[in-house]
C-alpha cells in the first residue's frame, strides 16, 4: 500500500507539486500501528489530478478531493485547502485551495493535523500534533468552540479517538463537548451511529459508554440508555444496570455491530418495568427491551434485518440461563435460531457480569454445536400446499407442532409427519384441532 502511495507522490512531485502523506496515516506510523488507509495532500489542484492519472476520478472535487487508483488500491489525493464558513454544522460552503499550513489549520485535532514526506523521511508538524501524540493527548486545532462549531460530529470523534487509542482529552476541548453536547443532533443519524458504532466496537466500549454520559452526549443521543443509571440491578450488589452495562460491554470479544448494539440494550427494559416490589423487579423487561431496541434502531437508521437482530439479542437473552429446564424442543428452537453465536456470546459475558458461573454457557455452546448438524424440517409449506391446506395462521401452528414433535423424537420421517397432519389437523376443520 505505502508503496503505491510513493508512486503517486512521486509523480506529483515530478510534475512540480507538492504531495505528503496526511492526517491518519502519519497519526499511525508515528504509533507504530498498522494504518488502514493512506490519504494524500498536495498542492495539485483537482483538474491537474485528473489529468496526471487517468484512471482516477472525482468524489468530491468541489471540496478539492479526487480517488486514484494505484495498483488495484483507491486513495484519496485532496488539494491543500482552507473551509469558509459552516452552515449545516457538518460541511464548508465552500472552500480555498491554499497551503499545506492553511489545510493542517483546518484539520479536527492536532494528532489528525500532520503531513509526512516518504521521500525526505521528514515530519511536518504545523499545528504540535507530535508532542500531543506522545503525551497521549486529544486536542482540537486552535479553539475547540468554532472546530466543533464547524461539524458537530467532531465531538463524537473525539470521543472515539480518546477510546481507540487511550488519549486523554485536554480539558478545554472536553469543556467545549460538554457545553456543545446538545447541538450534536444538528448531525443525520447515520453519521451518529457510525461513530456509536466505532465506539462500542472498539479497545474500550465500556469508558465509551461513561465519556458519552459525562459529556452530555448520551441523554441526547440514547436518552434510554442514560435512563438505566442509578437503576438497582438483581444482581452483582453495588453495581447498578448503567454500570453493569459496562462491564458487559467490556466483557465481549470482537463484538459485530448487531451484537455490541444488544449488549448496550439487553437491560433496557429494567428502567420500564423497574418496581420497589421485589417480587416484581424487571418482570418483563427483556420484551419491554426489545421494543426500546426497535424504536432506537430505526433512530439510528438501521437496517430491518440489523434492527430484527439486536431486538432478537435482546429480548431473548435470559432465557439461555433456563437451558436445563427446557424441553428438547424448546432446546432446539433456542439453540438452532439464527446468530446463535452472537446470542452465546452476550450470555457468557452477562453470566460474568452478574457473577454466575458458565455452566448453562458451556451445556448451550455443547448443545448449540450438537444442533448445527440438526436433519432439515420434516415439512414445509409447499407441503401443507399440496394437502389442500390455504395459507394463513393454521400453517404456523402445524409447521410449528410438527417441528416440536420431530425435535423430541416423536415424528421422525416425512411420511410419519403426513399422517400426523392429516389426523390432528383435518382439511375440513379449518383450525387446528386439540391434540
Amino acid at each position: 500500500m505505502r508503496k503505491a502511495a510513493q508512486r503517486i507522490i512521486n509523480k506529483l512531485r515530478l510534475h512540480g507539486y507538492e504531495a505528503f502523506f496526511a492526517g491518519g496515516w502519519v497519526r499511525d506510523f508515528l504509533l507504530r500501528r498498522t494504518p488502514k488507509d493512506i490519504d494524500i495532500a498536495t498542492s495539485a489542484r483537482p483538474d491537474e489530478v485528473l489529468r496526471l492519472f487517468p484512471k482516477s476520478r472525482s468524489i468530491g472535487a468541489q471540496f478539492g478531493v479526487i480517488q486514484v487508483l494505484m495498483y488495484g488500491h483507491a486513495y484519496e489525493v485532496a488539494t491543500f485547502r482552507s473551509d469558509n464558513a459552516y452552515h449545516d454544522g457538518r460541511h464548508p460552503s465552500s472552500v480555498v485551495f491554499s497551503g499545506p499550513e492553511e489545510d493542517a489549520d483546518r484539520r479536527d485535532f492536532t494528532i489528525n493535523g500532520l503531513f509526512y514526506d516518504p521521500a525526505g523521511n521528514r515530519l511536518i508538524d504545523y499545528v504540535l500534533g507530535k508532542a500531543d501524540i506522545q503525551n497521549r493527548l486529544i486536542r482540537t486545532i486552535g479553539d475547540p468552540f468554532e472546530r466543533f462549531a464547524e461539524d458537530k460530529l467532531r465531538m463524537l470523534r473525539a470521543l472515539r479517538f480518546s477510546c481507540e487509542l487511550g488519549f486523554a482529552i485536554v480539558p478545554e476541548t472536553w469543556q467545549a463537548i460538554q457545553k456543545l453536547a446538545p447541538e450534536i443532533l444538528q448531525i443525520s443519524w447515520e453519521r451518529i451511529r457510525d461513530e456509536l458504532i466505532k465506539i462500542f466496537t472498539g479497545p474500550a466500549p465500556d469508558s465509551g459508554l461513561n465519556m458519552l454520559h459525562a459529556s452530555g452526549l448520551l441523554q441526547h443521543i440514547l436518552p434510554e440508555v442514560a435512563a438505566m443509571r442509578g437503576i438497582p440491578p438483581e444482581a452483582p450488589p453495588g453495581m447498578d444496570v448503567f454500570a453493569h452495562t459496562q462491564d458487559v460491554l467490556a466483557r465481549l470479544h470482537k463484538p459485530s455491530a448487531v451484537l455490541a448494539l444488544g449488549a448496550l440494550l439487553h437491560d433496557a427494559g429494567k428502567t420500564a418495568t423497574y418496581s420497589v416490589d421485589t417480587h416484581r423487579c424487571f418482570l418483563g423487561h427483556a420484551q419491554a427491551g426489545a421494543k426500546i431496541s426497535e424504536e432506537i434502531g430505526r433512530r439510528l437508521k438501521m437496517s430491518n434485518e440489523e434492527i430484527f437482530q439486536i431486538a432478537d439479542l435482546v429480548s431473548t437473552h435470559e432465557d439461555f440461563a433456563q437451558i436445563n429446564e427446557m424441553r428438547e424442543s424448546g432446546r432446539q428452537r433456542l439453540l438452532r435460531r439464527p446468530n446463535i453465536d452472537g446470542h452465546l456470546e452476550l450470555f457468557r459475558a452477562n453470566c460474568l457480569s452478574n457473577n454466575r458461573n458458565l455452566d448453562a454457557y458451556i451445556t448451550c455452546v455443547q448443545k448449540a454445536e450438537e444442533y448445527r448438524q440438526a436433519p432439515a424440517p420434516l415439512i414445509k409449506g409447499e407441503d401443507l400446499l399440496a394437502l389442500g391446506y390455504a395459507p394463513g395462521p393454521v400453517f404456523g401452528e402445524i409447521l410449528r407442532t410438527v417441528e416440536d414433535l420431530q425435535l423430541e423424537g416423536i415424528l421422525k420421517t416425512h411420511e410419519d409427519a403426513l399422517r400426523h397432519i392429516k389426523t390432528a389437523f383435518p382439511v375440513a376443520d379449518k383450525s387446528p384441532s386439540k391434540i
